[in-house]
């Protein structure tokens, strides 16, 4: 996915704009998302928030470029609302850590986003069967039990598979990000 704003701007449709943008920085987002709060309903009602109220106010952002910030920016109004009408559960951040992560999320963008593409090339890299079978391991409705079932191992051999996958991944991320370190 090309991440040219000039190229997106190229095209007439702005929900088509907004579309390609949304897709580019959503893994990001729902990250930063993810990092307040608590439950995985909440994360999705959030993102489901921050999607809509940004598709709304798309055509007043005139900077393409500053997508993922402006993004980033209503889901901390969407974090900071989510936080009033979840207020009686106790796992509920203060308003002011809620900003505070929102401000470093923000920052911590266009990193996540590196980090992100790094990933995906060392995913690509993987041999197909380790490929498939890590995608296929960390998918939302697979449990390692079901898995193992299903390709006639043990639930211990398969961990053990998957922790030489997730460090094969790991080295392939050191050697691609510049300045990353154990």
């Amino acid at each position: 996915m090309t991440t040219d704003p000039d190229r997106q701007n190229e095209h007439s449709d702005p929900h088509e704009t907004f579309l390609r943008l949304w897709t580019m920085y959503e893994p990001s987002l729902r990250a930063f998302v993810r990092s307040c709060c608590p439950k995985a309903q909440e994360v999705d009602d959030v993102m489901q928030e921050v999607s809509v109220a940004a598709l709304r106010k798309f055509s007043t952002l005139d900077d393409h470029s500053a997508f993922g910030a402006w993004a980033c920016l209503i889901a901390r109004y969407e974090l900071l609302s989510a936080r009033r009408r979840f207020a009686r559960d106790r796992l509920v951040l203060a308003e002011d850590i809620v900003g505070l992560l929102a401000e470093e999320g923000a920052d911590e963008l266009p990193l996540r986003q590196q980090q992100l593409n790094a990933l995906d090339g060392c995913i690509a890299k993987l041999p197909r069967e380790r490929r498939e079978l890590a995608l296929t391991a960390y998918s939302k409705d697979t449990t390692i039990r079901e898995l193992a079932a299903r390709l006639k191992r043990t639930e211990g051999s398969l961990y053990q598979l998957l922790s030489r996958i997730r460090k094969e991944l790991h080295r392939c991320m050191e050697s691609t990000l510049p300045g990353t370190e154990s």
